[in-house]
């Protein structure tokens, strides 16, 4: 008898206020009709790393094996897990320039989060009105305002 698995949507998004920055990321969650917004920040980092920590963060929550259906407007992220981490892994994380992979610590725990996961990847331009990614987009932006100004106290008052 096979389980049928539970049917998440999930849309992301990461910020960054200069590249490196202050930086935010977002992940909505969506099954059943119940929404679930989960967001962070992170002081000094990059685009790339904050759109691969909104994707950890939200596979990180699930208890559970599930069929996500899930939305980005990272190509990085979405190329990346569906087109470069298969070589990279039989590479031992080197890409084909013979380097070592950019963001490698994220990417192994996005390899860790996606394995117990059937995904469906959805691309998703960037600022074109769609509303969840508009909604994850406002909130990753306001997390690395949030961050920026923290920072901006912390240095005035030295």
């Amino acid at each position: 008898m096979s389980v049928s698995l539970k049917n998440i949507a999930i849309y992301t998004d990461g910020s960054c206020l200069g590249n490196p920055g202050p930086g935010g990321w977002a992940a909505l969650l969506v099954y059943r009709g119940r929404e679930k917004m989960l967001s962070g920040n992170q002081t000094e980092t990059t685009n790339n790393r904050m759109e691969l920590t909104a994707v950890i963060k939200a596979l990180s929550v699930l208890k559970e094996p599930c069929h996500i259906e899930l939305f980005t407007d990272s190509k990085y992220v979405m190329d990346g897990t569906l087109q470069w981490m298969p070589n990279w892994k039989k590479k031992n994380w080197i890409n084909s320039k013979k380097e070592p992979v950019k963001n490698v610590d994220l990417w192994q725990q996005l390899d860790k989060e996606i394995e117990d996961h059937q995904i469906n990847w959805h691309w998703v331009k960037g600022h074109s009105g769609h509303p969840q990614n508009e909604r994850v987009d406002d909130e990753a932006r306001r997390q690395a305002e949030i961050i920026q100004e923290k920072m901006k106290l912390e240095d005035a008052n030295g």
